[in-house]
This record gives C-alpha cells, structure tokens and sequence, in this order.
C-alpha cells in the first residue's frame, strides 16, 4: 500500500501513471448501506446518513429537517479526469457486488470516514475476489488513520484532494482548471411528516470554491487532511472564476441559492469582495449558505455581508471562554443577534466534553450554548479524530482509547468519547449530549419554525430595500411564510400546548405573521395547520414504530460539469 498527500506536489511527482491512463475505466463509490441500523460494518442507528437529524435535530421528532446529500467529492472527480468514469453512490452490499460481477473496470476508488472502516475492509476484500487486477484507490476522512494499512487491502491511500492525484494517476494536465459538476445539495427532503420537492426553487446548488481550513482548530481533521494550519486549497482562485461557475450553475440547474461547502468562505476577502461588486454590477439575487468562523464574519460589514446574499450561517461557537482564536474578543450572543436581526439564519455549533467541562459545570455548559438562540444548533463531543492535532496531543499523554475499549464505529461525535476525558467519566458523556439537545429544544422550540422568526426579521427590514436583487431576495425566502408556515406555526402551538413557554412563542411567531401578510394568513391558519398536524401525529407514529430512512443509490456513468472561464486577475 503506497500512502500519498496531494499537499506535497514533490510526493505526487513520484507517482508513476496507470499503464491504461486515460483509457483506464474508472469506478468511484461511495461506501454500501444500510446506515441508519446496527450491524457488524460499523452503521450505526444513533448516526445514520442523514446530516441534520445526526448532529443538529436529533431530538425534534416530526419537526426534524429529514434529508441527504451526496457523496460531493466523488461527482467532483468524475468532472474533473479524462477517463470513462462511473459512480456509484449509497449502493446496498448487493448492488455493489453485482456491479463488480457485470463490469469491469481497472481502477476502483472507495471514498469514506473513519467509521466506515469495517466497510471499505469488505469492499476492498470484494474487489480483490471479483475483479483483482483492478487498481484500489481509497481517499477521503479515512485516509487520515495512521493504522489504515492494518485493516484494509488498497493500492493507494490518497490523503487531501484527490483531482491532482488522479489526474497525475491518469496521465492527465495537473493545471488543468477544475470543472464543477452540476449538484443540487439535498436528496430525499423531509420535514413535518410532509416531502419536500427537491427542485431548483425548493434546493440550492452545491458550490465547491476551496477545501480545508487555514484556521487550524485542534479538533478538526479537515484542517489536517488539506495541509494543516494555515493551508488550504483554492479550486477558484478570484471572485470573477467563482462569478463564472455560480452563472453557469445558475443557467443549467435553474437555482438561485448555492450550498457554499468551503470550510470558511469569508476568510477569502479578496475573493468574496470581488464577488460582491459583480453580483451587484449583474443584479444576482443569490442566496449563499455559509460556513464561516466568528471572527471572518466580523470582518464585514453587515451591508457586505447582506449584499453576498448570505442567508444562513454555520459558526463555531464552541463554548465560552473555550480560548480558540477565532473567537477571541468576539461577543457571540450579540453576533448571533445581529445575523438573524438582518434575516440570516444562524446555524450554532457547539462542543460538549472541552477539557474543562465537568458534571458540575455542564448545565452551565449547555445553558450558555442554548442562550444564543440559534435557528439550529449543533452539538457534538469533543472528539480525537483521526489527523486532528487533538489527537496526537491526547495519544502523546496515552489517553486514547485502544480499539478493544471502543470500536471506531463508536467514534462519531454522537455518541462517546474515544479518550479517558479528565473529569467525565464512566460513558456519562452520552446523557449530557442528549441533555443538550433537549433543552435546546425544549426552551426555543423546532429548528424549521425558529427560522420563521429570522426570515421575518429580514423581509420586514429589506423588503424596501433600494436594490432591487436584496428585495428580491428577501420576497423568494419568505414566499411559504403567509401560508405554509401559518398552517404549521397553528399546528405547533397544539403540538406544544403542554409548554406554555413554546407556545407563547409560537404564538408570537404566528401574530407577526398575521400582522404583516393580514387576512391571507388568518384564513389560511387553520385549514393548513390542520393538515399539518395530522401530517405530525403521522410521522410521529411512524418515529415511533422504528422506521428509518436511506438515501436512493445513484449510479452514473457522466455527470454535467460546467468549465471555468480562463483566470483572470480580478
């Protein structure tokens, strides 16, 4: 087995090309499912394929955001080599054997998480039986486990982004401009016991301007897998490239919001000033999604930042006083305020088990979380996750669990430490994450109808805006509010009537509505909201029965890709 790190150009000059190269064909798959059960691959029920319900709406039931997203990384190489290439995304074990049984192929790459290992074992060991001349290339989260070579039969270990790599493997242009494939970012919505159309108007567009982190926080692998602290890698390097796929996006997927999957797109001023001035100059009402730390945030203007069309922000919040730099200084209940004050929504992200959380201290812990208010929030352990440089920190003070005390499958951020944590002990940790997620839900109420609060905020301060593309922005999010979200906040105050807490919110969610929109509202309230809550009690009865959901198997032999413009200087 051969290891490479795409952020070392000097080690992937010594990587020699496929005898095939660009006739080689190509499989890339995802790992195989089921993954919302327990078994003896490493899925896990508690953690299932599903982002939102696995680390942000655990506990909210029928008012969980249900959904799925592909495996963007593999659709991304696809775009980007000359060889036939095919994916195989979310398969079930037998569709990935008959796949291997009916075609074949000379290299075969498998993307996964750490996890997962106990599946990429199996497939690697299925590829060898069916089709062992082939090539085996395993990439992704995984390929940060030191110990990788010990559980699994692959050629290539590729750590990093993986379109060098493989061009460089296929004979192919390493400077080449990258391709971006056309992806809508949700599969399969759900939410309030009713399906979501998964549609242009409904679904934004994934956007892939860069990977990694130059942040560096000690708990994230990503950061580690892309070249570490203060490295990262731009797929586009200026704002007039990324203008020019977001158009092409626009024109072939027919959206107007992008997904941005950038680790933290606002820490790229250059790019996203230029951004701006030519989504002004062009009069593109876009809605952004963001991911983005504290202290980039803080470095616009809220004119800036309203401008971007950002209209949901991810923000590691962490914990109070938890030291990182990113947050040094900076008043995050008042970010969070202000954010939602203009319309966006705030997606917090919060740890449990810092080295200073003790069972003494850990309400206050979840109390400070919880006090932002967040539209969403999310609340993992504080994890060694494998290439993070907690990790080695934690197996430098010999307090890393050894893989007979837990199973890799385990350690996920949901449900226990992979450590001997300094003051929680005896496995508790799991109850005060659950702990967390429920108080959460209990004082501010479902996620999907918190956000009714803040796209309200910005459709009453923007909707006379003197540009026309923010107003009408602002008009596009909140075209479900008169009605749907009428019904559904009429349904929630007979959901939560047991909480006088939640339904004096509510309540005052569903006034201002009625104040701004009038008798469209009032009238719609009840019939709606009766169908909503026969939709709840549904979902709920199913919940309750067990019933899980998986995301559809993608099988495709070419995706769409649109090409950027030549680079320019912008």
């Amino acid at each position: 087995m051969k290891y490479f790190n795409t952020s070392d150009r000097g080690s992937l000059a010594q990587l020699e090309v496929h005898p095939l190269a660009s006739k080689a064909r190509v499989l890339l798959a995802s790992v195989f499912g089921p993954y919302a059960c327990d078994d003896d691959y490493g899925s896990r029920r508690i953690n299932p394929m599903e982002l939102y319900q696995n680390q942000v709406m655990r506990v909210q039931g029928p008012f969980s955001l249900r959904m799925f997203h592909r495996s963007n990384g593999l659709v991304m190489l696809q775009a980007n080599i000359s060889a036939p290439c095919t994916v195989l995304d979310y398969p079930l074990l037998d569709r990935f054997i008959s796949e291997l049984r009916d075609n074949s192929y000379d290299i075969i790459g498998i993307s996964a998480i750490p996890p997962n290992v106990k599946k990429v074992e199996k497939m690697c060991s299925l590829i060898r039986f069916y089709q062992p001349k082939a090539t085996i290339v395993v990439g992704g989260h995984i390929a940060n486990m030191a110990n990788l070579n010990e559980r699994i039969d692959a050629d290539y270990v590729v750590r990093g982004e993986g379109i060098s790599w493989f061009r460089k493997f296929l004979g192919d242009d390493l400077d080449k401009p990258v391709n971006h494939p056309c992806v809508l970012s949700a599969v399969k919505a759900r939410c309030l016991g009713m399906n979501i159309k998964v549609d242009s108007r409904n679904t934004a567009a994934v956007l892939i301007p860069s990977v990694g982190c130059p942040v560096g926080c000690n708990f994230c692998s990503t950061s580690a897998m892309f070249g570490g602290k203060g490295h990262y890698v731009n797929f586009y390097e200026t704002g007039d490239e990324l203008f020019d796929i977001m158009c092409q996006l626009e024109n072939q997927l027919h959206v107007l919001s992008f997904m941005v999957l950038d680790e933290n797109f606002l820490l790229h001023r250059k790019r996203a000033l230029r951004l701006l001035e030519l989504m002004r100059e062009h009069e593109k009402s876009w809605a952004l999604y963001l991911f983005s730390s504290a202290d980039a945030l803080k470095a616009y203007s809220m004119e800036q930042i309203v401008g971007l069309g950002a209209s949901w922000a991810w923000i590691g919040l962490e914990g109070d006083n938890s030291g990182y730099g990113k947050l040094k200084g900076i008043d995050t209940h008042e970010l969070v305020r202000a954010l939602q004050e203009n319309g966006i929504r705030v997606l917090g992200a919060t740890i449990i088990g810092l080295e200073e959380h003790t069972p003494e201290n850990i309400d206050a812990v979840i109390d400070w979380a919880v006090s932002h208010n967040a539209d969403f929030h999310q609340f993992m352990l504080y994890t060694a996750v494998h290439g993070s440089a907690l990790r080695y920190e934690l197996a430098e003070k010999h307090i890393l669990y050894q893989d007979s005390e837990i199973e890799e499958a385990d350690a996920h951020g949901q449900y226990r430490f992979n450590y001997r944590h300094p003051h929680i002990t005896d496995g508790r940790e799991t109850e005060f994450l659950l702990r967390a997620f429920q108080r959460d839900f209990e004082l501010n109420g479902p996620s999907v109808l918190r956000m009714t609060r803040t796209l309200m905020n910005g459709w009453k301060k923007y909707k006379n805006h003197p540009e026309a593309r923010i107003r009408k922005r602002f008009a596009n999010e909140i075209r479900n509010i008169p009605v749907l979200f009428s019904g559904a906040l009429w349904a929630a105050r007979c959901w939560f009537r047991g909480n006088p807490l939640l339904v004096k919110k509510m309540t005052g969610f569903l006034e201002d509505i009625y104040d701004e929109f009038g008798m469209k509202s009032r009238l719609a309230a009840l019939p709606v909201g009766l169908l909503v809550l026969c939709c709840l009690f549904r979902e709920n009865r199913r919940l309750d029965k067990g019933l899980t959901s998986e995301p559809p198997t993608f099988y495709e032999s070419s995706v769409r890709s649109v090409k950027p413009a030549p680079r320019s200087a912008g």
